[in-house]
């Protein structure tokens, strides 16, 4: 496991010549997920991490390459190899997990109410609403409901879905050591790096406060925002309306469960999950699912907290506090290490952390 906790004073940084590195300011304290033990002091825990290069990302051959150069917070220029995918070329059924034929124009934030996939082996069709995609195992059911973990439900909110973005995210500095979207995407890029100009999924995204910097970003080819909740998605799909020259051409919402991802396996390059791992009902069978629509080489990034201190120290104390979670259909974790079990448990490799007080933020890597 490679996790850092250290403190450096700069801000973001790139060295190609000598040393790739990510830095960031967050709310007060520094963070650093690339580091010399010279650079740290004796008293920092650290360990390094290396973050490679997007010149790896040039291993596979394309179809159709578009280079894109795309500012930095230090306005130094990220080359970018873009790769011009299919965005129907991605997406399965989530109960057979083949690919869905789509019928209709080219998939995107604004034509998604106008299109239809079916599948050829279920012969089941999934339709497209104002807003996103329904691609639930049970989407287009009348006959059939089914009532989701207590955490899940909850999320489904009108008032919940209102308010996140408007509140509730910003409380999570408050809770312990949360930098904030724009500086957490910052310490996203570095761990992205092999794979920037593929496509995302951005799983759990809530109203899209990550969605959205990834779309603007450029960086990516194609950015899928995921979640459960129709409430989540459709203030998603607000914030992207009510922001000028937003581009929605490589940008589709889609309603899916977190355990029964709606990708043809292989074929993501990359999937975040922003402040979600501990909302979701079974981390094991999510993480599982990610890295079975991760293609090798492709990257899982995640933020979460970790409640170590009193509880995680007193034995009596610990299965008091996992057991309360669980019965609201959430999870607890009390150390990096529980993270890093979590990965490999799930065929996940190349664990790495980057830790401030309870956030941590996590990576890893389907092998190649």
């Amino acid at each position: 496991m490679s996790c850092v906790t250290s403190s450096v004073p700069r801000y973001l940084s790139r060295d190609r010549e000598r040393e790739t590195r990510v830095m960031a300011t967050v709310n007060g304290s520094n963070f650093i997920t690339v580091a010399r033990p010279s650079q740290l002091g004796s008293r920092r825990r650290f360990a390094s991490a290396s973050v490679p290069s997007s010149s790896i990302f040039n291993d596979r051959v394309r179809a159709a390459k578009v280079r894109a150069a795309v500012q930095t917070a230090t306005q130094d220029p990220i080359a970018v190899d873009k790769e011009v995918t299919s965005k129907k070329s991605i997406l399965a059924c989530p109960i057979c997990y083949n690919p869905l034929t789509h019928a209709g124009p080219a998939l995107s934030m604004d034509t998604v109410s106008e299109s239809t996939l079916l599948c050829s082996t279920c012969k089941k069709t999934y339709f497209g609403n104002k807003t996103h995609l329904e691609l639930t195992a049970s989407s287009g059911a009348k006959e059939y409901t089914e009532a989701m973990a207590p955490t899940t439900e909850f999320f489904r909110l009108p008032l919940i879905s209102y308010i996140y973005e408007r509140g509730w995210r910003q409380g999570f500095s408050a809770m312990g050591g949360w930098p904030g979207p724009e500086k957490e995407f910052e310490l996203i890029k570095g761990y992205l790096g092999p794979v920037l100009g593929g496509n995302i999924i951005d799983a759990s995204c809530g109203s899209g406060p990550f969605t959205r910097l990834f779309a603007k970003s450029g960086l990516f080819s194609l950015v899928v925002a995921l979640d459960y909740s129709e409430n989540m998605l459709r203030e998603c799909y607000e914030f992207i309306r009510r922001e000028e020259n937003f581009p929605k051409e490589d940008l589709i919402l889609v309603r899916a469960d977190i355990s029964r991802l709606p990708f043809v396996s292989s074929s993501v390059d990359a999937v975040h999950a922003g402040a979600a791992v501990h909302c979701w009902s079974s981390p094991s069978s999510a993480v599982a699912e990610i890295s079975r629509v991760l293609r090798p080489g492709g990257v899982f990034i995640a933020t979460t907290m970790i409640y170590d201190g009193p509880f995680a120290l007193n034995p009596f104390l610990k299965p008091m506090q996992r057991n309360m979670f669980r019965m609201s259909g959430s999870q607890i974790f009390l150390s990096e290490q529980e993270l890093e079990d979590l990965c490999k448990t799930c065929g996940l490799e190349d664990f790495k952390c980057t830790r401030n007080r309870r956030f941590v933020m996590i990576s890893a890597t389907k092998p190649s």
